[in-house]
């Protein structure tokens, strides 16, 4: 390291060495450095502060006030509150009967094309915050693309699965689940999109088509909806999603509709 100072006496930038710049580009902890045999304490504070930063992702309530249209449906899983959700996530799968009462008296005669939802999964943050960028540029894209997308659900203490049930009950053609992530230590606020061609219940994961890491420090949200758009072009033209279903749109820049 040099301590040299410029004319003027103002210390210069300490050089990095080229391990430390790759910091500029990347969340992942590395050159850290050392104290001793364990990590400095700047660097130790950090985590502690982001692995609180996590866990407050994974224990938050959803708060979806920002995204109410006048189409909106609230729906819940079995799961009755946060900690039984995250102890069993087999009831975050299915809808409470209420719900279930809700959307078969929502089905009309015209089932939709496209069902959006938007859950709070593991990361309500996520939701909160990436959420209305990807339905911005979702929803008016469908619309374009002349497919009906029925109500927008939004969704609590639920996995990607619920999304299977609500579809097979309104009569969606494909689902489209905007979903809280796992939080990593660094980006407890990461949303994912899970596209799933003749969704119902007992649908396997390999039949769906996932977009994650949706974020600002991640994937753009118009970027994630117009793969979105592409990919359900695709599974509606082609009969399927999931591992048979390739997203071959670039970044998304070349979609027409």
């Amino acid at each position: 390291m040099s301590d040299m100072t410029s004319g003027e006496g103002v210390p210069e930038p300490e050089t990095l060495t080229p391990w430390e710049q790759l910091r500029a580009y990347t969340d992942a902890r590395i050159a850290q450095g050392r104290a001793g045999t364990s990590l400095p304490t700047a660097e130790l504070l950090r985590f502690g502060q982001d692995h609180a930063l996590a866990r407050d992702a994974v224990l938050a309530e959803a708060e979806f006030a920002g995204l109410q249209t006048a189409d909106t449906l609230h729906v819940r899983s079995q799961a009755a509150h946060r900690s039984e959700y995250l102890r069993r996530p087999d009831l975050g799968r299915r809808l409470h009967p209420d719900s279930v009462a809700l959307l078969t008296a929502a089905r009309t005669t015209s089932p939709p094309d496209v069902l959006v939802l938007v859950s709070d999964g593991l990361s309500a943050v996520a939701a909160q915050r990436q959420a209305g960028g990807v339905l911005a540029v979702l929803l008016p894209g469908l619309h374009a693309m002349r497919l009906h997308t029925g109500p927008l659900l939004l969704a609590t203490q639920a996995r990607v699965a619920l999304g299977d049930e609500a579809s097979a009950l309104l009569g969606a053609r494909l689902c489209i689940h905007l979903i809280g992530e796992r939080p990593g230590l660094s980006s407890p606020d990461s949303l994912g999109a899970y596209l799933t061609f003749a969704p119902v219940p007992g649908t396997l994961d390999a039949a769906r088509n996932c977009i994650s890491n949706i974020r600002p420090a991640g994937l753009d949200a118009g970027v994630a909806a117009r793969r979105l758009l592409y990919l359900t072009a695709e599974a509606l033209r082609r009969g399927l999603s999931g591992v048979d279903l390739k997203d071959e749109s670039s970044d998304g820049t070349n979609i027409l509709y």
